[in-house]
């Protein structure tokens, strides 16, 4: 048995410490009810399919009520 069991979905948190934004270099967060992850800084989320984060500026959705 392991001491961590591997996320269901979603991202493992020691990715998500190491994961920037591919635009801007700055940090993410994880949004779980969406399965994105959000970068402020860009104004982008990033989808996760099937546990995996798609870190492409062109598959990122504009975040709603940006600056």
């Amino acid at each position: 048995m392991s001491d961590q069991a591997p996320p269901r979905s979603g991202v493992d948190p020691k990715l998500l410490e190491i994961l920037v934004c591919p635009a801007t270099q700055g940090p993410l967060e994880y949004d779980a009810a969406a399965g994105e992850l959000i970068s402020r800084k860009a104004g982008l989320a990033y989808p996760i399919r099937d546990g995996i984060p798609i870190m492409l500026v062109s598959e990122a959705r504009q975040l709603g009520g940006t600056p």
